[in-house]
């Protein structure tokens, strides 16, 4: 986090003997350790909601913006949405027999994930076009909440929107309690994510933001409109597009924000270039017990060049392994 000088944080201290929202609650965080980062965010939500405070951030501008893979729930050991491509390759290739001998495809049917982690987002974005298109925005939908219901991770054996972080989802409960809107900013496809996050996140559609692919407006039938997605791609939102992504749909520069990866350092880097008090965190995948242990050397979610940027700045790096009490809501019961 970014701190002001010593005596704006004194004079914002000695206004805390007041009664405001982010004291009111008691433990908001029950399922964070005590200790630094913790603290941190606590110290950031009552300096920025304190009426009077020189750090008090007017509620139009509390805005809060999350990467989604590797930051709300589990990357590992592929991303989600590529798992969910990968079967659909898999559920149409007799209509696209070329597929067998073509890549990415090849390497999906032949269930070779080292080549895909290679191929990377161009890979990634090729398989999602040929994939997500060709129908209705609404059928899309209902084959993506299918797919959730029915799927299970290869290593917990449990539904995917299982696999959601404890930890974050009482931190994105806490900053709207504190009048806080949440936000996320994914490289994700828009589509796939907004079929689910406000049932499992509490995000509303119109507050995600994603790559996303072309739609054509159609009328099936007299009167019954539709859009159509095209196998083409508009709009990608990773590493500088998190940053564009985030004017160009939100149109507020974030006083929060949390990633995990490299893909996630401009957006950080975009909410520290804002004036006041600003927070800016990264999620350290460190239990390989309890979930997954990686960082530099990762094809899925590489923490390397912004955790070198997040020590030089000094901006909160959450050790997954120290700072978490519970990694997974089923934990808890």
């Amino acid at each position: 986090m970014r701190r002001r000088s010593f005596i704006g944080a004194m004079a914002s201290a000695a206004l805390l003997h007041s009664v405001t929202p982010a004291l009111a609650q008691g433990d908001p965080l029950p399922s964070w350790n005590d200790g630094p980062n913790k603290q941190s965010i606590v110290d950031f939500v009552i300096r920025a909601t304190t009426p009077g405070s020189r750090d008090w951030v007017p509620v139009p501008g509390r805005i809060a913006t999350f990467d989604n893979d590797g930051t709300l729930w589990t990357e590992q050991p592929m991303y989600v949405q590529t798992v969910f491509a990968a079967d659909r390759v898999r559920a149409t290739v007799a209509r696209h027999p070329e597929w067998r001998t073509t890549e990415p495809f090849r390497s999906i049917l032949a269930d070779d994930r080292a080549q895909l982690a290679l191929m990377g987002e161009k890979g990634l974005l090729e398989i999602i076009a040929a994939t997500h298109s060709g129908r209705t925005t609404e059928e899309f939908r209902r084959t993506v909440l299918d797919w959730l219901a029915a799927a299970r991770h290869p290593r917990f054996k449990r539904p995917y929107a299982d696999l959601v972080y404890q930890p974050m989802l009482e931190l994105l409960a806490y900053l709207r309690a504190n009048q806080f809107k949440t936000f996320i900013v994914s490289g994700g496809s828009i589509d796939f994510m907004r079929a689910w996050t406000e049932r499992t996140y509490g995000i509303p559609p119109e507050q995600v933001v994603g790559s996303s692919g072309v739609t054509k407006y159609v009328m099936q039938a007299p009167g019954q409109p539709v859009l159509m997605k095209e196998a083409k791609v508009e709009f990608v939102d990773d590493f500088a597009g998190k940053a564009e992504g985030i004017n160009r749909f939100i149109g507020r520069r974030p006083y929060f924000a949390f990633g995990n990866s490299d893909g996630d350092q401009q957006m950080l880097e975009w909410t520290a270039a804002g004036d006041g008090l600003r927070c800016m965190g990264l999620v350290h995948h460190t239990d390989a017990v309890r979930e997954y242990a990686y960082d530099r050397d990762s094809p899925i979610g590489r923490l390397d060049k912004a955790w070198d940027e997040a020590v030089r700045r000094n901006w909160m790096v959450v050790d997954m392994k120290s700072d978490w009490k519970v990694i997974y809501p089923f934990e808890l019961r």
